[in-house]
């Protein structure tokens, strides 16, 4: 398990992290994404630890605050040392019925890292993340609000998470202007069948020196080829819960040389789908997520996975975006001079 940087900071993270969306849930859409319990998180917890994964992701709405509660009580019960993990948590969500009690206010974020804190038996928090944009709350306001969570010691790094490139550099910006404390990290959706970000959002990382965390690396699943082809799986996420969305006609054609490199390698569809995004620059942690052990363990086994220069050229020539305005012509443009 190698460790990288992240983004402009002394922080090291592990290549993957333990996504938590699966711990706790009950009705409705949590449900349907993962209902596991206390004994079953630690068994995951455990596999993840012992891989040499010392980053993990939860988030205050995952199951109402039922994710962050067991989190905690995994690391408790595994007797883990509080500075071999980097817990990650993310706020924007409702989680209550008054208009103050969702977004990125300064009542709700600072509201919301002390009940995070509570449930998760910690008294910092490693990487705390908006988990959205906030049209209603000025950036200045939610900026100020997460730098005086830094100073007092509640958070240690800031991130943000599903924001457009041009509100992430502008928040770039307000903190270098008003000496705040640095956005280090996005967490965005990054697959083969989803390469949007590679647009604006990934020049943008490149250029302000900001980590990647990619969530949903198998496309809900899609890219474990289980929801494709012949023999599709009736049942599993993607079968109650089909999002993130993906073009299944270009997805067909991506999953066509996924198999081919898999059979090529000895590894499964997934395992590719992982390398891939493990082998691009841009990437610091994949979050990956599982109700299984033997589902995580082969995850993990991705790590494993390398990918030469044809392999990569093959992925890139079946998923590759079309072009569009203002790329080809910056690149028409500007191409001789890079």
């Amino acid at each position: 398990m190698r460790m990288r940087q992240l983004g402009h900071s002394g922080l090291f993270v592990s290549e993957l992290c333990l996504g938590t969306m699966t711990f706790g849930g009950s009705e409705g859409m949590w449900g349907q994404i993962g209902k596991l319990r206390q004994e079953e998180a630690d068994a995951l917890m455990k596999t993840a630890l012992d891989a040499g994964i010392n980053f993990i992701d939860t988030a205050n709405v995952y199951a109402g605050g039922e994710s962050e509660r067991i989190l905690g009580q995994s690391l408790k019960n595994l007797g883990v040392a509080r500075d071999d993990v980097v817990i990650a948590t993310k706020v924007l969500g409702p989680m209550g019925d008054g208009p103050n009690a969702r977004g990125a206010s300064r009542g709700h974020i600072i509201g919301q890292c002390k009940q995070s804190l509570q449930r998760l038996g910690l008294d910092h928090i490693d990487l705390y993340q908006i988990h959205g944009f906030d049209p209603a709350t000025p950036i200045e306001e939610t900026l100020e609000a997460l730098d005086t969570l830094v100073r007092h010691g509640h958070v240690r790094y800031l991130g943000l998470s599903n924001w457009a490139a041009w509100q992430v550099v502008k928040a770039v910006g307000i903190t270098q202007a008003r000496r705040l404390a640095p956005i280090l990290s996005l967490q965005a959706y990054y697959t083969l069948v989803g390469r949007d970000l590679e647009r604006e959002i990934v020049p943008m990382l490149r250029s302000e020196k900001i980590g990647l965390m990619v969530w949903s690396p198998l496309a809900g699943g899609y890219l474990s080829g289980k929801y494709d082809g012949e023999g599709q799986a009736a049942d599993g996420r993607r079968a109650t819960f089909d999002f993130p969305p993906v073009d299944r006609s270009r997805g067909s054609a991506a999953l066509a040389e996924m198999r081919r490199i898999a059979g090529a390698k000895g590894c499964t569809v997934a395992q590719v789908a992982l390398a891939w995004l493990l082998h691009q620059p841009v990437v610091t942690s994949v979050i990956i997520g599982a109700k299984r052990v033997d589902q995580l363990a082969d995850n993990i086994a991705a790590t494993g996975v390398s990918l030469d220069t044809d392999d990569l050229a093959a992925l890139d020539a079946v998923t590759k975006l079309p072009a569009e305005y203002p790329g080809w012509m910056l690149e028409r443009q500007g191409g001789y001079r890079a």
